[in-house]
């Protein structure tokens, strides 16, 4: 089948280049190129200027540099001190103790960062010395703390969402919106894991003596109250219809200086780490997402996504099938690639099929990236994984077995969404008025 066939073709150059070690936008270009040369008679050089040139100038993908940046900003602040002293009298007394600061805290930071490894790195380095001090085990510790980083991705804002949106031009407010209630979810499996796992295995969890009383918890918390609002400010912007996301991130710029100012974490060294961080980070998702737009363009001339979508719809597979399908297929790129590059590689075909099976496509986004969240606790290239071992000191393998129930839970969140697909949607269609 000629579909089958350049479909193989794609793949196998595409593996060819990654493999020798070629930057995954690059990878994308040369691709889409030889795909051209050889089955179309476009012109090359044309094509990959136009579309690269449209893809780079798109005004929805401002947003994305300014949520990154906000991230930056916060990153260098106090954040990770006052979440571990804001959240610990208030979590301390449940089954688990102080490890739900692990997940509270990467929900919370998730909502101002929209990085998996960010999340993971701020919560961490604040939460790993604390609760090795009080005896909590290291797998429950490092277990958790992998699993609850990867909401970094879901909850708003998330840059893979923005990503998803400019790929399938979706809204990228509805996006945001629709990852909120998927997350909180998420973050509920996890602590009902952790209290599980405590009520296991009491033998081994630490007694907690410090009890706080009730004044002396709203004084703890009020050092997340400036964190809390700015979460508020730039989520219900969007929300309430007043902001779009690119408008919201600005907010949330401007927010992020302030907060760090009167924290005295602003200084002339922190802003300037703050912007290279932001400017790296951007360019190469920029990068990426202009190879892809490419790779797009030569696969659309070649007519493969087309073909495949009818050979798919041919083969007479059910929609809940398909969904299976592509969970399974994501899982394994995952092994191998970063979340943001398996999202920009195969959207071009993937797209079509779930447009042809009839699927929502902002409930898609939010299947997909809780999809690519397992992937961040997988090994080889579980970037979670890699955070951590630098963190704690501990091998590879000990932190992939530690976080592998909450990728079995993410697994049941999966089917929870494919089920109830409400979950992800119904808060879309409550907003305001909607925004792109």
């Amino acid at each position: 089948m000629p579909e089958l066939f350049l479909t193989i073709f794609f793949i196998s150059i595409l593996l060819i280049f990654l493999g020798t070690g070629i930057w995954v936008a690059l990878s994308m270009v040369g691709v889409s190129a030889i795909g051209m040369l050889l089955f179309t008679s476009r012109p090359v050089g044309d094509a990959m200027a136009t579309t690269i040139w449209g893809t780079s100038s798109s005004w929805t993908l401002t947003a994305l540099p300014l949520f990154v940046w906000m991230g930056e900003i916060l990153f260098r602040t106090k954040l990770s001190e006052n979440l571990f002293k804001g959240l610990a009298p208030w979590l301390s007394r449940l089954p688990g103790g102080l490890i739900h600061v692990n997940v509270v805290g990467c929900a919370l930071f998730a909502a101002i960062s929209g990085s998996s490894a960010a999340t993971v790195a701020t919560v961490g380095k604040m939460s790993i010395p604390e609760l090795r001090k009080r005896n909590y085990p290291e797998k429950l510790l490092l277990g958790s703390l992998a699993g609850s980083g990867t909401l970094g991705l879901l909850i708003p804002p998330s840059i893979i969402l923005i990503i998803y949106g400019v790929t399938v031009q979706e809204s990228i407010a509805k996006l945001f919106i629709a990852g909120i209630i998927p997350g909180i979810m998420l973050a509920i499996f996890f602590m009902l894991y952790v209290i599980g796992w405590s009520v296991l295995n009491k033998n081994i969890m630490p007694k907690m003596d410090e009890t706080f009383s009730f004044f002396q918890k709203i004084k703890q918390s009020g050092q997340l109250i400036p964190v809390i609002v700015l979460i508020l400010a730039v989520i219900g912007s969007i929300y309430v219809g007043i902001a779009t996301a690119t408008e919201a991130a600005s907010l949330g710029v401007v927010g992020a200086l302030i907060l760090s100012f009167f924290q005295k974490s602003l200084n002339k060294e922190t802003f300037k780490l703050s912007l290279l961080g932001a400017t790296k980070t951007s360019c190469m998702i920029a990068f990426i997402l202009a190879g892809s737009s490419f790779l797009s363009l030569a696969m659309g001339f070649t007519g493969l996504p087309r073909n495949l979508a009818i050979w798919i719809n041919e083969m007479g597979l059910s929609p809940y099938v398909l969904i299976m399908v592509l969970t399974l297929f994501y899982i394994i790129l995952g092994m191998f690639l970063d979340g943001i590059s398996a999202v920009v590689l195969t959207m071009a075909i993937i797209e079509p099929m779930i447009r042809q099976a009839g699927f929502d496509m902002i409930w898609f986004g939010v299947f997909l990236v809780i999809v690519v969240e397992m992937a961040q606790i997988t090994p080889p290239v579980g970037f979670n994984l890699f955070v951590l071992q630098g963190m704690a000191g501990k091998d590879m393998g000990f932190i992939a077995k530690s976080a592998f129930p909450l990728f079995l839970l993410m697994i049941v969140a999966v089917v929870v969404i494919i089920i109830f697909p409400e979950i992800a949607l119904w808060l879309p269609k409550q907003m305001i008025q909607p925004l792109k």
